[in-house]
C-alpha cells in the first residue's frame, strides 16, 4: 500500500527545530459523560474524546460548555505542534514536557495523526508557547 500523505519526520532533532507551536483561539475544558456514548454530543463541538472505563472525556470549546451547563473544573489553551511527526518518532513529547514542567506549566497531549496538540492552564498559556518556542530555537542553532 503507498502512502500519498507527506513523509512524517521521526528525527527528534528535525522535529524539534521545525516544532512550530501555534496558540489556537479559544478556551477549552475537560468534560467527562459517564453514561454517554461517543457521537451524543456531537453538539458540543469537541475536539477531541477519549473512551475510559468511567465514561467519555470530551474536550470542547468552553463556551459550549458554558451555553449547554456542562461541568468542569479548569480552563486550557490549545496550543497545536505544526510539525508532521510520525506516531513512531520518540522523544517529543518528552522534550517538551520536560522544558515545561520545568516552569510548571502543566500540559495535557493529544496526538492526532499529522499534530499533536497541548492543552495548557489558560493562565499559563503565553509562558508554555514561549517555552516550546525556545526548544525550537535551541534545536535549530544546533
Amino acid at each position: 500500500r503507498v502512502s500519498i500523505l507527506a513523509p512524517m519526520a521521526k528525527n527528534l532533532k528535525a522535529i524539534l527545530r521545525n516544532l512550530s507551536p501555534s496558540l489556537r483561539d479559544g478556551d477549552y475544558v475537560f468534560a467527562t459523560f459517564p453514561s454517554m456514548l461517543y457521537g451524543e454530543r456531537a453538539d458540543l463541538k469537541p475536539v477531541a474524546a477519549v473512551r475510559e472505563q468511567e465514561g467519555l472525556t470530551l474536550i470542547i470549546p468552553r463556551r459550549e460548555a458554558d451555553k449547554n451547563g456542562v461541568n468542569y473544573d479548569g480552563v486550557y489553551k490549545m496550543i497545536t505542534l505544526e510539525v508532521h511527526s510520525s506516531l513512531e518518532a520518540v522523544g517529543m513529547t518528552a522534550a517538551f514536557a520536560t522544558r515545561l514542567s520545568e516552569q510548571g506549566i502543566n500540559a495535557n497531549v493529544v496526538a492526532g495523526f499529522h499534530h499533536d496538540h497541548v492543552f495548557v492552564g489558560a493562565s499559563r498559556a503565553d509562558d508554555a508557547l514561549k517555552a516550546m518556542e525556545g526548544l525550537q530555537a535551541e534545536a535549530a542553532a544546533e
